[in-house]
């Protein structure tokens, strides 16, 4: 690289990094760009410009000098022949122990760069056969040593998420299937990543990049509208400004105040939610006020509301109550003098510094002792919200587990003291029972919310005040791990209670799992079903490793019914006949997707829906639509809800009649509540007999049933309304 390239790089750390600092950055740059000489990128550019673009992302966050060498270091161990012990020599022990870590996320054993993508297809298409052990996804376990090295040292974190945003800046050179690839990777880990730790300044740009990538059509769109209407916009600002200025000089509050950038996913997202056209969307007239202190902020928001009229629902304090990412700004928005809306932020400067920079603010107020106590906060708050992790080692389980539990949409939620608990949206009283402490969700049997009781399946909403009544003994009930129950929906709640499983007597696991089994069996009116077959169909050597398995947690009831299909007879059972569907074609006998005729379709690889599964189907551009499980996390968390449309699994769909009887005691609605699940699971019922004896009522039904799967779902639903003693099928004949 000439010398002019390299004075540039160093020239533009001199506002933040001593002399010393430099020449060190300088001395880890000349040893990068000879270890990697020869070397390029897709984009035929020398790879030293990779480097140095990490290095300096991590300069602008002015993170430590030993960061910064480790960022321009951060490939030398695996693409070249510099050896850790090499840099430890050269550059210390700190930097070796940073670029060492960075290593460990990408770098897996037996499996080089060259091969990974051809390693990686091996793998999935050997999903079907081979054991659990060989099914790991190299991505999805490069993903997990990411978001594992949170808890570990947030350093190696902030390396990556540099690595990542240059790579998601110099993407055009890939093939476009890539580009999709890596941007819905960005989308799905990192830029919810960036959020967590509060790093918007990479969470906006890592989001652009990727939405241009997924959705160039819709991107250009909102990108074409805003450069049409940049100059009058800015000229709109500027006048803004000026008068802001003016009424904060009035009211005697010193105010630096700009206007806010544009980020396109945030407007798209906003023009999604709102269901509003881009010209509606309320922040593409933003303006920010930088005020010296938290009195001045609400101070300047009274002289804004009385100059202005606010906008109902669109007042935000948080910084009375800061995001679970420590967050902190007031947001309002106003009807201005020109009868168009304008969003206002409010916030301190040491706010601004953290909402930009995150975690990484803590090295721009180092010298601050309360700012270094806040970092240490947010270290533990991400250690506290990670515990579970190293009790998962399904590389898969992980990282969805991360998705539902870290980065999800959260709900906010009161300890009787008036702590608040952070929860995913969707969480129930469980969840909150084990995010407060293992020992309470283990012995809980009931919780209070706002002062009244609540069914453990309920589903807490911001600001409710949640009680948990816990019993002196026992532990979790299995129940709670029963898909079909919605119980449970953080991955830490579901560790926690397989956990609980695992660890008592292997003869309890297996006496356990053996009844839960056989009662599963007896209750679905099912004979001569094969459990050795059915072991080895879960990679399990024998039946007591299966009902081991299956009491402690690691393979539910539910798994074992959908298993049932492929490892049984269908002459056994009509409702274990298995349709043999072909993806890619419009077979109207095997899916129709309602609405729309002669569609193309696939099945999805997150969730492998198979004949008896509850689906929907997910229209995407160009290949029609994708056929996902309804419980697919990647179906739970889209936010494009509008191409979601139902499908099912055939028109005409083959049903059998069924008989089923139901044992309660009687009740005012029981027949009522019947009938609402039955309607609500498009069950047709043929016939009904009620029985009463001594207030305890036998109701026997016949119903049409398309499979087992839907029967055991419907039974399970059934067991739990009020009265109900037990509900099964009455065995053929």
């Amino acid at each position: 690289m000439s010398a002019n390239k390299i004075n540039e790089f160093i020239n533009s750390l001199a506002i933040n990094y001593s002399v010393g600092d430099r020449d060190l950055i300088l001395k880890a740059y000349e040893f990068a760009e000879k270890a990697h000489e020869g070397q390029k990128r897709f984009s035929g550019e020398p790879f030293i410009n990779h480097c140095s673009s990490v290095a300096l992302i991590l300069a602008n966050l002015r993170v430590p000098t030993e960061v910064i060498i480790a960022g321009l270091l951060h490939d030398t161990v695996e693409d070249t022949d510099v050896t850790l012990d090499l840099i430890r020599e050269k550059f210390g022990v700190e930097v070796a122990k940073l670029v060492d870590g960075v290593t460990k996320l990408k770098h897996l054993p037996g499996v080089s760069k060259d091969d990974f993508a051809e390693s990686l297809e091996t793998i999935k298409k050997s999903r079907i056969s081979e054991p659990k052990s060989r099914k790991r996804d190299l991505a999805t376990e490069t993903l997990r040593k990411t978001l594992m090295a949170m808890g570990e040292d947030i350093r190696v974190v902030l390396i990556k998420l540099a690595d990542r945003l240059h790579n998601m800046r110099t993407l055009d050179h890939l093939p476009p299937s890539k580009q999709i690839e890596i941007s819905k990777e960005t989308m799905d880990i990192f830029a919810p990543l960036a959020n967590r730790l509060g790093i918007w300044q990479i969470k906006w740009e890592l989001e652009d990049l990727s939405f241009r990538h997924i959705y160039p059509n819709e991107y250009r769109d909102i990108a074409a509208k805003l450069a049409d209407r940049r100059i009058n916009r800015e000229q709109e600002i500027q006048e803004i400004i000026k008068n802001l200025k003016k009424v904060m000089e009035e009211g005697g509050i010193q105010a630096e105040v700009s206007g806010r950038p544009k980020h396109i996913y945030s407007i798209y997202r906003k023009m999604k939610e709102k269901g509003e056209p881009f010209e509606l969307v309320r922040d593409l007239r933003a303006v920010r006020l930088i005020v010296p202190d938290i009195p001045s902020c609400y101070s300047a928001l009274g002289l804004i509301h009385t100059q202005w009229r606010p906008i109902p629902n669109e007042f935000d304090d948080y910084i009375a109550a800061p995001k679970d990412n420590f967050y902190q700004s007031l947001h309002t928005a106003v009807i201005y003098s020109d009868g168009k809306p304008l969003e206002v932020q409010i916030r301190t400067q040491e706010m601004h510094e953290n909402a930009e920079y995150g975690i990484a603010a803590h090295w721009r107020y180092k010298e601050k002792e309360h700012l270094d106590a806040s970092y240490e906060q947010r270290i533990n708050w991400l250690r506290k919200i990670m515990e579970w992790r190293k009790d998962v080692e399904d590389a898969q389980e992980f990282v969805e587990g991360m998705k539902t539990d870290v980065f999800e949409d959260r709900v906010f939620i009161f300890t009787p003291r008036g702590d608040i608990i952070d929860l995913p949206a969707g969480s129930t009283p469980i969840d909150f029972a084990y995010h407060v402490h293992t020992e309470i969700g283990h012995r809980c049997r009931g919780a209070k919310i706002n002062g009244k009781l609540v069914t453990l399946d309920h589903k807490l909403k911001t600001g409710d005040m949640v009680e948990i009544l816990t019993a002196k003994h026992g532990g979790p009930s299995r129940d709670w791990l029963n898909p079909h129950l919605n119980l449970i929906k953080t991955e830490r709640a579901r560790t926690k209670i397989r956990q609980w499983f695992k660890i008592q007597n292997r003869d309890i696991n297996l006496n356990q799992g053996k009844a839960l089994l056989e009662k599963e069996i007896r209750r679905l009116g099912l004979v001569d079903i094969n459990l050795e077959e059915l072991a080895k169909s879960f990679d399990y050597k024998s039946e007591e490793d299966l009902f081991v398995g299956l009491g402690c947690g690691d393979l539910s009831v539910h798994r074992i019914i959908n298993k049932l299909r492929e490892v049984s007879p269908a002459s056994q059972d009509p409702l274990l006949t298995t349709r043999t569907i072909t993806p890619g074609k419009t077979d109207e006998t095997a899916i129709r997707v309602l609405g729309l005729k002669g569609i193309l379709f696939n099945y999805a690889r997150c969730c492998n829906p198979a004949p008896g599964d509850e689906i929907v189907g997910y229209i995407t551009r160009g290949r029609g639509a994708t056929i996902h499980r309804k419980d697919c996390p990647n179906i739970l968390r889209t936010k494009e809800r509008e191409r979601i449309v139902k499908v099912n699994w055939g028109e005409p769909k083959q049903t059998f009649p069924v008989s089923i009887q139901i044992k309660a005691y009687d009740r005012q609605g029981l027949m009522g509540d019947i009938s609402t699940i039955l309607n609500n699971e498009g069950i047709n019922l043929r016939d009904i007999t009620v029985n009463l004896s001594d207030n305890l009522a036998t109701i026997t039904l016949i119903i049409d049933i398309c499979d087992i799967t839907q029967l055991s779902r419907v039974l399970t639903i059934i067991e739990t309304l009020p009265n109900v003693l037990d509900a099964y099928r009455i065995k053929p004949g």
